[in-house]
């Protein structure tokens, strides 16, 4: 038994440092990491993709007049999936590369956006398009009242 113990600490001790050696050096995170929520006020018009994909319920909307929505992003319970992200038709959220989040206190881990409910600079609507999935998912697929005869 013993010489299995130091067996397996020779094995240990040749193959070096495995970890990082964070926090006493900096790291980078890759490329494609997914951090903190980051939201573009200027271009986020309030569509509401974002609130509508998000599994861990993030994003919370509030109409307070007709001209006026507010997005509230309660990342604390975010669980860094990108689904925010690859939805949103005018690109204003982003996954940062920001991943020390930690903090004492609260309100820090709220996002409060208040968007002017314009139309849409690209397509001039307030919702994007519908995805051909979508569509599919609406009864009635065949145009005209005749019950789908032609």
């Amino acid at each position: 038994m013993l010489l299995s113990k130091l067996r397996e600490a020779l094995i240990c001790l040749k193959a070096g440092r495995v970890t990082l050696p964070y926090p006493s050096a900096p790291h980078d995170p890759s490329p494609r990491f997914r951090g903190k929520i980051t939201v573009d006020p200027d271009r986020c018009f309030g569509c509401g993709g974002c609130a509508n994909v998000c599994p861990a319920g993030v994003i919370l909307i509030h109409d307070t007049d007709q001209h006026t929505r507010v997005l509230e992003f309660q990342w604390r319970r975010c669980t860094y999936c990108g689904r925010c992200e690859e939805v949103c038709p005018e690109q204003a959220i982003h996954m940062s590369q920001q991943f020390e989040t930690a903090t004492d206190r609260p309100e820090d881990l709220v996002i409060r956006l208040e968007v002017f409910m314009g139309p849409c600079q690209r397509c001039g609507r307030c919702f994007p398009p519908p995805t051909p999935l979508d569509r599919m998912m609406v009864s009635g697929f065949r145009s005209g009242g005749n019950g789908g005869r032609q």
